[in-house]
Formats: structure tokens, sequence, C-alpha cells
């Protein structure tokens, strides 16, 4: 069975979004082992220095990086974008060439360190559009489990 990691920079906070992303994660557990990782966040000052907002990725990025396996997949607004069905294959592409794990990752605020960026297998971007950080780890794990139902040809995505 294919593990997923979804390793995150900050912790939750409504409960709305909680709720959902545990219903997400109930559903993926038919199609995979599925944990979220999530980290802490560097405490920045009120109006950050790009020096302090570079260090603070980096801090970051080095956590990230150690719990991070398997195919890497940085979520980033330079990445690039998938339909759903792209995604799919993506996931299945990654299985099937042998890789056991795979670990998508979601910054902070202010994005990803270069390093993780690097060390990634893969960019993804959701959209061209901003999101907030905790409604993207929803909407991420609503997109891997219709990656899933895509590829069992399941009846969730028409």
């Amino acid at each position: 069975m294919l593990n997923v990691k979804i390793i995150t920079v900050g912790k939750l906070k409504e409960q709305y979004l909680k709720d959902a992303c545990a219903e997400y994660m109930k559903r993926l557990k038919r199609f995979c082992s599925a944990e979220i990782i999530e980290l802490n966040e560097s405490r920045l000052p009120e109006n950050p220095s790009q020096g302090e907002i570079g260090k603070a990725l980096e801090t970051e990025g080095r956590d990230i990086l150690k719990a991070a396996s398997g195919y890497k997949i940085a979520l980033c607004i330079e990445g690039k974008q998938l339909t759903s069905p792209g995604l799919s294959e993506k996931i299945s592409k990654a299985a099937v060439e042998g890789q056991s794990t795979l670990s998508f990752i979601i910054g902070s605020s202010f994005g990803l360190a270069e390093s993780v960026k690097k060390a990634s297998d893969f960019r993804l971007s959701m959209s061209e559009m901003t999101f907030p950080h905790q409604l993207a780890r929803v909407m991420l794990l609503e997109q891997i489990y219709r990656a899933f139902q895509i590829e069992s040809n399941g009846k969730y995505h028409k």
C-alpha cells in the first residue's frame, strides 16, 4: 500500500478545517496509508525583514527535509498546474516506478526554502490564485482522494 505524507508548516486552527481534513483522511484509508505531519512555524516579528524571512524558511526547510521521504512534491506558486486526472496519473506513475512513499509539502505563509524546492521531485501549483495555507491542506487532501478515485474508476470524479 502506498504511503502518503502531507508535510505542512503550521497547525490548523479552525474546527471546520480540522473536520474537513479528518473526513478526507478517513476516506483515503481505502487507498493508502496517509498521515499529516505538522511542523512548527518559525516565529517572526510583525514586519520581518527579508533576511529574517529567509532564515525562518531555511529553519523550516531543514525540518521539512527531515520529515520528507520518497517522491517529494512541493506545493509552490511557480510549480506546474495539473488537472485532477493529471495528478492521478502523476501519483500512479510514481507508484509504478517503485515509490512506496509520496510526500506532499506545504510551506508556511512565506512559502518554501529554495533547498526544499530543489530537493523535490516535482513542483505543484494548485492555482494561479492565492489560498490560505490551511485551506490549501483541505484542497490537497480532496485532490489526492479524487486522484485515487480516478485511478480506481470510482464514481466520485465526474
